[in-house]
């Protein structure tokens, strides 16, 4: 009589076909989870981009103008001058710069030669010039080592301090940091005189940790003392920014700091001390 067993063999390929099948659908199970992986790491992707390009596009929005107005404080040359640590020098209201105005940079390298640089009286303040970037380094460690000097010189009526805030360093910076920098400066100078100097060493001080967003800057200012987020936000004194730096290149100006006292550059080489290089001149101007 015949039976429905089935032979070892027979049960043997039923097996390794289960398996094969087995096989297959776990194979297909693993590469749909890593297709939604990598659209998931994609999506990631693109959202990161997503959001950077718009932080850069609002820090950089807009054209700047090539005329505008000058700060509290502020000159035609692209200074802003403090007579003394909380006090700026008194200046002409509405005054504008025109990025026309400012020169052609030379061709090859000169002399360095800021305009309208001008050297004391006896016995009067001795003026110091210094062009500096919110972006350098170097000018970082200068204030950093020499903020407090600088303070008591101005309130001791020995110096006048002329800040040149230039963006030479734009070109390395994907948001133009250098130029907000300085568009901060120039804001919190027209709105809080007295906050400028704890500012600027605020700023400088955060170098290590590198750029800051507009909402930073404005934030920073408003430890400081100085509500001027819509300045900052506004750009409004970019286009003074822009003149100063155009002007820096046209004087042959050639980093940062770049620093002139009664008329000589001081020179980190040869006179790394620059606290003992300027006391002689503050003290030859005295006699």
């Amino acid at each position: 009589m015949a039976t429905n067993s089935s032979s070892p063999r027979g049960d043997s390929a039923v097996a390794r076909e289960k398996a094969r099948q087995y096989s297959a659908q776990q194979a297909a199970s693993q590469k749909r989870k890593g297709l939604w992986v990598k659209i998931g790491v994609l999506v990631a992707v693109v959202a990161i981009i997503a959001i950077v390009a718009a932080i850069v596009m609002q820090q950089n929005r807009g054209q700047v103008a090539d005329s505008g107005p000058v700060p509290n404080g502020g000159n035609t040359s692209g200074g802003i001058t403090l007579v003394s640590s909380t006090e700026f020098a008194s200046t002409a209201s509405g005054q504008t710069v025109k990025l026309s105005d400012a020169g052609e940079t030379p061709s090859t390298a000169g002399t360095p030669a800021p305009r309208n640089m001008t050297k004391a009286e006896k016995g009067e303040a001795v003026p110091l010039i210094m062009y500096v970037d919110a972006n350098c380094v170097h000018c970082a460690d200068f204030e950093g080592q020499y903020a407090n000097d600088l303070k008591t010189w101005l309130d001791a009526k020995d110096i006048t301090l002329e800040y040149r805030n230039v963006a030479f360093l734009d070109r390395g910076s994907p948001t133009n940091y250098s130029s907000r920098g300085a568009n901060a400066f120039a804001c919190v100078a027209n709105e809080a005189p007295a906050s400028y100097l704890n500012f600027t060493n605020a700023v400088f001080a955060h170098h290590s940790e590198g750029e800051m967003t507009n909402a930073e800057l404005a934030q920073m200012a408003k430890d400081n003392g100085a509500d001027v987020t819509s300045c900052i936000e506004d750009g409004t004194y970019r286009p003074f920014v822009k003149f100063t730096t155009q002007a820096a290149l046209a004087d042959s100006i050639g980093g940062t700091p770049s620093v002139f006292l009664n008329g000589q550059e001081w020179n980190g080489s040869t006179d790394p001390d620059f606290k003992a290089w300027a006391q002689k001149i503050i003290d030859a101007n005295k006699k």
